[in-house]
């Protein structure tokens, strides 16, 4: 088992800047590939990014491509999303995701965060 813990969320206004966290511990990551989500009120989940283990490959949505960084420090055991540019469409619950390799993890991870609410105001 794996417990993932975000945190970092907040209100920002627009064009404002946000980091991330995503903290594992029991079996931690696991040499998987980790992934950030979101899901806003009244829409379904949207992937938002992912990288590899190893850090040779991330992937993100279009929507984020430019303002967002996925990074990851595997000695702390943390996964961080940088967010940049802040738009009001961003605002969401943010939940971080595990499990399998990049592909994989976009899709069916098999560990999920509690979330964390971003809220970006215009």
């Amino acid at each position: 088992q794996v417990q993932l813990v975000e945190s970092g969320g907040g209100l920002v206004q627009a064009g404002g800047s946000l980091r991330l966290s995503c903290a594992a511990s029991g079996r931690t990551f696991s040499n998987d590939a980790t992934g950030w989500f979101r899901q806003a009120p009244g829409k379904e989940s949207e992937f938002v990014a992912a990288i590899s283990w190893t850090r040779s490959s991330t992937y993100y949505a279009d929507s984020v491509k430019g303002r967002f960084t996925i990074s990851r420090d595997n000695a702390k055991n943390t996964v961080y999303l940088q967010m940049n540019s802040l738009k009001p469409e961003d605002t969401a619950v943010y939940y971080c995701a595990t499990g399998g390799n990049i592909r994989v993890v976009r899709t069916t991870p098999d560990y999920w965060g509690q979330g964390t609410q971003v809220t970006v105001s215009s």
